[in-house]
């Protein structure tokens, strides 16, 4: 069969223009077999083409004839009338076309995520960085669709956002009232909309989406550039909503900074209460680490935990990974957890995730760990005994892990001048010659934040 001649040449090379322009506007409708559509003819306006199967005809009647007609009429400048039939049914009786057969609606399981029974309210961690979310979390699960709807969570990834879903989840199932919970990521559904249109079971997509108490939809920001399946979630969403049903979104970034996504979904998204969890201080590290050894049975020396938590500062999934290490390196040799070991560990951290020696932050937070301080005390203008010596070995080991000027490192400190400093750094350099215990503790601090340990 020649090629098709149609004003504006559509042969060949223009239908594969099509395709590719069909693959640039509409990714989220073109499937791999469209290359393998056929062109066959023009007649009175409407271009005949063939599929391979009746469930190929089907998937494009009900979502690609406006789409491939104006392709053709961008590559070509022409209005074109499409129609799709496959086994060679695309001829014309009286001016009419003939049907394709229209499958039979198939239904199929939609699967939910399997939840991580370790991901529950108990085994959270909670600090300054995640203190709302969890509190709005816990709201939620004692009063689904009342407290907060919809609660959207952001951060970046390996903070505990997928923790507390998951909790959320658990609470409500183990609940005095019995719910129906989805929960699944904005990948899951986006593939789930995907084969329910190619299987002509939309009825079944939306009964099975529509109908539930608790929908929670991790990585929401996967249907950013969908435009059909930001559509579809879009009327989920008002069903859901509408019903007083539960709707928990967690993502990477708020709504308002996920791109290409929908201006009425990022609205929605904004109704109910929208948090984000931060990275953890290293407090809240430590206290992350401490619990999820505890669970694993697996002792770690409090030197070994300050480590791990000054160096690992950016993914808590990276300290449970340490975690996991050191257990398995014990176990190959003497069963011990030392300092030497984990810093064996810590040999393989990207250099992204480590603690960076030359930050004051990280010194500061080292420092009120180890003397019991608050981090804001350590920067205010008191001058108790307490917080003044804390305060001037924070100094001292700027000083010694940064190259920082005297007069920035005043400045750093509430605004204290560089004689200041100085002094601060003289005073600490006497105590150390003079009481071997705090000089062993200001070591203990400068090793465990300078990168080679």
């Amino acid at each position: 069969m020649g090629e098709i001649q149609l004003p504006g040449a559509l042969n060949g090379a223009a239908w594969s223009q099509v395709i590719t322009n069909l693959d640039s506007n509409h990714r989220d409708l073109v499937r791999g077999w469209f290359s393998g559509l056929i062109p066959e003819r023009l007649d009175r306006g409407i271009l005949d083409v063939r599929a391979a199967s009746s469930d190929q005809v089907s998937y494009l009647d009900q979502w690609c004839g406006p789409i491939f007609a104006d392709a053709i009429r961008e590559i070509t400048g022409h209005l074109v009338a499409v129609h799709f039939h496959c086994n060679g049914n695309g001829h014309h009786t009286n001016g009419r076309r003939d049907i394709a057969p229209q499958p039979i609606p198939l239904t199929f399981e939609i699967e939910a995520v399997r939840l991580n029974p370790e991901y529950t309210f108990e085994s959270f961690v909670t600090g300054p960085s995640n203190q709302l979310a969890h509190a709005a979390c816990l709201a939620v699960s004692d009063a689904p669709g009342r407290s907060y709807n919809p609660l959207f969570i952001h951060g970046d990834v390996g903070l505990g956002k997928s923790h507390l879903l998951q909790a959320v989840c658990h609470a409500i199932h183990h609940g005095h009232q019995p719910a129906e919970i989805l929960y699944l990521t904005g990948e899951n559904f986006a593939n789930h909309f995907i084969e329910a249109v190619e299987r002509g079971a939309l009825h079944n997509f939306r009964n099975r989406y529509r109908h539930v108490d608790v929908l929670v939809v991790d990585d929401i920001q996967f249907l950013a550039g969908h435009e059909r399946t930001q559509e579809e979630f879009f009327h989920t969403f008002n069903t859901l909503y509408q019903e007083q049903k539960q709707i928990i979104l967690a993502s990477d970034a708020p709504p308002s900074e996920i791109s290409t996504l929908e201006q009425r979904l990022i609205s929605r998204f904004n109704w109910g209460l929208v948090t984000r969890i931060d990275k953890p201080c290293l407090e809240t590290r430590m206290a992350i680490i401490k619990k999820k050894a505890r669970i694993r049975c697996i002792d770690l020396p409090r030197d070994v935990v300050h480590l791990v938590a000054s160096r690992v500062q950016s993914n808590t999934r990276e300290l449970e990974g340490i975690i996991t290490k050191l257990d398995l390196l014990s176990r190959q040799s003497d069963g011990k957890i030392d300092r030497t070991l984990a810093l064996s560990a810590l040999g393989d951290i990207p250099e992204q995730d480590r603690g960076k020696a030359a930050g004051p932050p990280a010194i500061v937070e080292a420092v009120s760990a180890h003397f019991g301080v608050k981090v804001s005390e350590i920067q205010s203008r008191r001058r108790t005994k307490s917080i003044a010596l804390p305060r001037q070995v924070c100094m001292f080991l700027t000083r010694k892990l940064s190259s920082m000027s005297l007069e920035e490192i005043g400045g750093f400190f509430g605004g204290r001048d560089h004689s200041t400093v100085l002094h601060a750094i003289r005073h600490v350099e006497q105590f150390c010659g003079k009481d071997p215990a705090f000089k062993a503790s200001v070591d203990h601090l400068l090793a465990s934040m300078t990168p080679d340990g």
